[in-house]
């Protein structure tokens, strides 16, 4: 069955950086378009980014430009979500989820989900 296990949450202070994994298994990884949500307490889960199977074209939700980069390794299935200059609002569980569509940037595009991982940022 299809597996989605992430890594690289953790705490960390104002500023700092992290670098989520996600290694995929049991699906054909490179024709699956990957995508980072989060989930802070009490809210909806939300799209941080993410990469096209095609081409690797990318898309991020606004807060995340300029400061977070997606990535994937077709050889290792394993998508990343590199997040530098961290904000106390970048607190949650982080998710990555599998989607068969070219773009997808909406939870219910995904079928696959990830159990996710807690990234805290203390200012």
């Amino acid at each position: 069955q299809v597996q989605l296990v992430e890594s690289g949450g953790g705490l960390v202070q104002v500023g700092g950086s992290l670098r989520l994994s996600c290694a995929a298994s049991g699906l054909t990884f490179s024709r699956y378009t990957m995508g980072w949500f989060r989930q802070a307490p009490g809210t909806e889960r939300e799209f941080v980014a993410q990469i096209s199977w095609s081409r690797g074209g990318t898309s991020y939700q606004n807060s995340a430009k300029g400061r977070f980069i997606i990535s994937r390794d077709n050889a290792k299935n394993t998508v990343y979500l590199q997040m530098n200059s961290l904000k106390p609002e970048d607190t949650g569980v982080y998710y990555c989820a599998a989607s068969a569509d070219l773009v997808a940037a909406q939870k219910r595009e995904y079928s696959y989900w990830g159990q996710g991982t807690q990234v805290t940022v203390s200012s």
